[in-house]
């Protein structure tokens, strides 16, 4: 992830990421893909920054 977001643990299916004292929690299921509703919230999310 770009927009100076970190990785800062995967647990299970899902990855935190962070910057500062933001956090996004992102669904991860390798060989899916997201349903657009996540991805455009996940944006939503990493904008609002």
């Amino acid at each position: 992830m770009d927009a100076g977001f970190e990785l800062l643990r995967s647990e299970g299916s899902h990855r935190i990421y962070g910057k500062q004292s933001r956090r996004v929690v992102i669904p991860f299921h390798s060989g899916k893909i997201l349903h657009p509703k996540i991805v455009k919230q996940v944006i939503q999310a990493i904008q609002n920054d």
